[in-house]
C-alpha cells in the first residue's frame, strides 16, 4: 500500500489499542472494534469517510497480520454522510489568486486550475507524461488506480517547458553526484533496470534536495513535499482577500464548473476529471443557470413592479 495509507492505519491501530487498555489486539474483538467505530461516530462526531478509514484499518490488522476473520458488524453507529456542495471560485477569484503567487507555486496552481489535476496528481507528474507536441497531459495511476488525459493549456507550455528542463538539469546533476536513480511505482525497477535513471521517469516538479526512502535506505530525489504547495495558495488566498475556505482541491472544483459554463459536455468534463460515475461529476451542475442561479427573488420581480418599494440607500439611511 501507499505510504499515507500505511500511516493512517498505523495511527487507528494505535488509537484502538491505547482505547483498549493497551491490550493486544488478539485479546480483543468484534465487540470492541463495534464500540471504538461507534465512539467516533457518537462522541467525536468525525465523518463518514473518517470512521470507513478507521474500519479499513482494523479489518486489515486482524484479516491481514493477525489471519483473524471478524464476523461483520452489525451494531456500529455509522457516521452520516454529509453532501456537501463544494467551494468554487470565479475566474475573477482565481485569477488573484494566481497573481499572488510566484515560480513554481504559480506554475504548479495553474496546472490545477487549468487541467483539473488533483495535488498529488501534480506533485508526482513524470517528465515522460508531458506531451508539449500534442497538448496534453497523461496522468498515471490517479484516484482509483486510473489513468487519463487532459489537456496542456497553451499558456503554460512555455513555464512547464522551463521547468522540466529545470527537472532535467538536478537530475544530470544527482547523476554525475553518482546518485539520479527516482523512485518506480509497482516493482517497475525491477522490470526496467535502468528505468529508474532515465530522464522521462524523473518527476517534473522534484524536491530541492536529495532524501532517505524510508523504505529503502537509498538516497534519491523525492517529489516536492505537497504541503509547500498547499501553504502557497493558502497564503495567497489571504493576499488575495479571498473570503471562501479556498484551497488547492478548490482549484480542481473551479476548473469543472468553469467548463460547464462554458457549455461544454459533461461526459466532456467527466472524464477530464476522471470520474468513474457521471453523477459526480453533476455535483458542479449547482452554479449553472438551474436551482437558485436560475430563479428570480420575488422581492426582485417586486421591485420592479412597486416603484415604492424601499431601496437599499433608504434602508440604510434611516
Amino acid at each position: 500500500m501507499s505510504r499515507r495509507t500505511e500511516t493512517a492505519y498505523l495511527g487507528w491501530i494505535r488509537r484502538f489499542l491505547v482505547a483498549n487498555g493497551r491490550r493486544h489486539p488478539r485479546e480483543l474483538g468484534a465487540p470492541e472494534v463495534e464500540a471504538f467505530l461507534t465512539g467516533l461516530a457518537a462522541r467525536h462526531d468525525v465523518a463518514a469517510s473518517t470512521q470507513n478509514q478507521a474500519l479499513s484499518a482494523l479489518l486489515f490488522l486482524y484479516r491481514e497480520v493477525l489471519g483473524v476473520q471478524l464476523p461483520w458488524m452489525e451494531n456500529i453507529q455509522r457516521a452520516r454522510a454529509a453532501r456537501r456542495l463544494p467551494v468554487v471560485l470565479t475566474p475573477d477569484e482565481v485569477s488573484r489568486l494566481l497573481d499572488n503567487l510566484l515560480g513554481r507555486p504559480w506554475l504548479m496552481a495553474s496546472l490545477l486550475y487549468g487541467t483539473g489535476m488533483r495535488l498529488m496528481e501534480c506533485v508526482r507528474l513524470r517528465v515522460k507524461d508531458v506531451d508539449f507536441e500534442r497538448r496534453t497531459i497523461v496522468i498515471r495511476d490517479g484516484k482509483g488506480g486510473k489513468d487519463r488525459v487532459t489537456m496542456l493549456p497553451d499558456s503554460l507550455r512555455d513555464p512547464l517547458r522551463h521547468q522540466v528542463a529545470e527537472a532535467l538539469r538536478l537530475h544530470a546533476a544527482d547523476l554525475a553526484a553518482g546518485f539520479g536513480a527516482v523512485w518506480l511505482p509497482h516493482a517497475l525497477a525491477r522490470k526496467y533496470p535502468n528505468g529508474p535513471r532515465e530522464p522521462g521517469w524523473q518527476y517534473a516538479f522534484p524536491a530541492p534536495n536529495r532524501s532517505i526512502d524510508p523504505r529503502s535506505g537509498i538516497e534519491r530525489r523525492h517529489h516536492l513535499d505537497e504541503k509547500l504547495l498547499q501553504r502557497a495558495v493558502h497564503g495567497a488566498v489571504r493576499r488575495a482577500r479571498i473570503l471562501k475556505p479556498a484551497t488547492c482541491h478548490t482549484l480542481r472544483h473551479s476548473f469543472a464548473t468553469h467548463l460547464l459554463e462554458a457549455g461544454y459536455d459533461i461526459r466532456t468534463v467527466q472524464e477530464l476529471l476522471g470520474h468513474s460515475d457521471v453523477s459526480t461529476t453533476q455535483i458542479y451542475t449547482h452554479v449553472l443557470n438551474r436551482g437558485p442561479g436560475g430563479v428570480v427573488s420575488p422581492v426582485d420581480r417586486a421591485a420592479r413592479l412597486l416603484p415604492g418599494l424601499p431601496r437599499a440607500g433608504a434602508v440604510a439611511g434611516r
